[in-house]
């Protein structure tokens, strides 16, 4: 196996005290925490999912340490950030969809239950801020119906927090921290629709209540947090890159592995998919699914996955597992028996040039943008729908290939939301090239293209000369796809 790529030296990696990563690592109340309940796996609990020192997958104390001491490092001096977790979102009735921890509350605490606040203030102190956390706390009766909670003890002793609160006293404990910060930075004042106590306490609705977040902050100095959370996610870890490659690897062997069936439903391709993430030790799918045959891959995001597929289609599949948080992001199109046509391997085989093309420039020393790879692969289509036979004039680019050819990942499966894809792409960043050609069923182009869809996406890691494709498991070439049904080897 390829080693890892070596990335940039995060800063305060060597800064971190060995008292520092002591106190970080240690359980400091529960002398069997094995013994205890928490809302979430720790190391002692379930040792077959941690090793000694993670708070989650791959990731220790010690990073999560390092993640706040950076964004305290981006604030001015006297700043604070406040981010809430996700809610629960219920489905109907007392259904409720499967909880999903909001991406930038979980990169800085590592806490993955809802109906939590993390208070995090720059301070001249050895670490370099103070870090409040509030949580649910342990209630015997609720978790009968609703599973363990890990409760206000565990908020210092095992997510380290300088001091941890009950998340129901949020509106008489929070306007002492914010008392004397210049600025604060959140993005709890957007629109929100939940009922939750959460919700409420924050202040979300049209009238905010007295002692509500909202409130607190109507006269404050108070700014965007997302902008300054993309500048610190967007470069990731050797072990965040380690959980991607992960998420990358078992991800492309469950699309080898369907390659090699025959589906008659794309809800059975659908299936099988999300069982190989799942059974190769994934924590599941990253996103909902596109598992498109024959002209249902012309939706870009098509999602219903209930057609059947037929015999001299091609069906695209656009689907990724997620490991520790972090996701994997693949599309590959290949035919319904297992060979291609003559003219849907023209047409494949001319997408794939572009997409290699893409993929190769992906390193910092290209000096490139994700704009510029845009533009490239748009030109490297057209003259590849030329040679084919299609007429390009007028808006037919817009026609034909109508999204962008790639976007970061990381918690996200468009991480760094808003950031702009006019800057340099810079080593450790992490995203994907999919370019794509969808041939509406018209007179307008080759009869024999018409109802084709084809794209191709690879996860990849910027390194400083040579990209890390974490997606190479999920095989491409058109040789490779037909000896998967044609008994040969990969």
């Amino acid at each position: 196996m390829r080693a890892l790529p070596r990335l940039a030296v995060r800063p305060f990696a060597n800064r971190t005290s060995r008292a520092t990563c002591q106190r970080l690592l240690a359980r400091r109340t529960y002398a069997n925490i094995a013994a205890h309940k928490f809302g979430q796996p720790l190391h002692e609990t379930h040792p077959h999912l941690l090793k000694p020192g993670e708070l989650s997958p791959g990731i220790t104390a010690v990073e999560y340490h390092e993640r706040r001491a950076r964004l305290a490092k981006s604030l001015p001096r006297g700043g604070i950030a406040v981010l809430p977790s996700s809610e629960i979102k219920t489905r109907s009735g007392a259904v409720f969809y499967e909880f999903h921890q909001q991406p930038d509350f979980f990169y800085l605490t590592g806490f993955t239950e809802p109906e939590a606040l993390a208070v995090i203030a720059r301070e001249e102190s050895e670490l370099g801020y103070s870090f409040h956390l509030f949580v649910r706390p342990k209630d015997n009766h609720a978790e009968v119906w609703d599973g363990a909670r890990s409760g206000i003890d565990a908020a210092k002793d095992v997510f380290n927090a300088d001091e941890s609160h009950d998340i129901n006293r949020v509106a008489s404990i929070l306007p002492d921290l914010l008392q004397g910060s210049e600025v604060v930075y959140t993005d709890v004042l957007k629109p929100h629709r939940s009922q939750s106590s959460l919700s409420k306490l924050l202040g979300h609705g049209s009238t905010p209540t007295d002692g509500s977040l909202q409130s607190l902050l109507k006269a404050g100095n108070v700014k965007p947090l997302k902008p300054v959370m993309n500048q610190l996610r967007l470069t990731k870890s050797a072990a965040e890159v380690a959980n991607m490659r992960k998420a990358g690897k078992l991800s492309g062997r469950s699309f080898t592995d369907a390659m090699r069936k025959s589906y008659k439903l794309e809800k059975d391709l659908w299936t099988d998919l999300g069982y190989g993430f799942r059974s190769r030790g994934l924590d599941g799918e990253a996103y909902v699914p596109v598992v498109a045959g024959g002209t249902n891959g012309l939706s870009i995001h098509y999602v219903r996955n209930d057609d059947a597929l037929h015999d001299g289609q091609l069906v695209l599949v656009d689907a990724g597992g997620e490991y520790g948080g972090y996701i994997t992001d693949i599309t590959r199109t290949w035919p319904v028996n297992g060979k291609f046509s003559s003219a849907q391997k023209d047409l494949y085989n001319m997408v794939l040039n572009v997409q290699r093309s893409c993929v190769s420039m992906c390193r910092e020393d290209a000096s490139t943008t994700l704009d510029g790879l845009h533009r490239i692969a748009t030109n490297g289509l057209q003259d590849g729908l030329r040679s084919l036979g299609f007429d390009i004039s007028g808006n037919a680019m817009d026609v034909l290939f109508p999204h962008h050819v790639g976007h970061h990942i990381g918690l996200d499966v468009h991480d760094a939301p808003g950031f702009s894809r006019s800057e340099w792409l810079k080593e450790g960043q992490c995203i994907t090239m999919e370019p794509g050609i969808y041939v509406p069923d018209d007179e307008k182009w080759p009869s024999h293209f018409r109802g084709m869809a084809i794209r191709i996406e690879d996860s990849i890691c910027v390194t400083k000369e040579n990209p890390l494709v974490l997606t190479t498991e999920a095989v491409k070439e058109v040789d490779d796809i037909e000896a998967l049904r044609g008994g040969g080897s990969v």
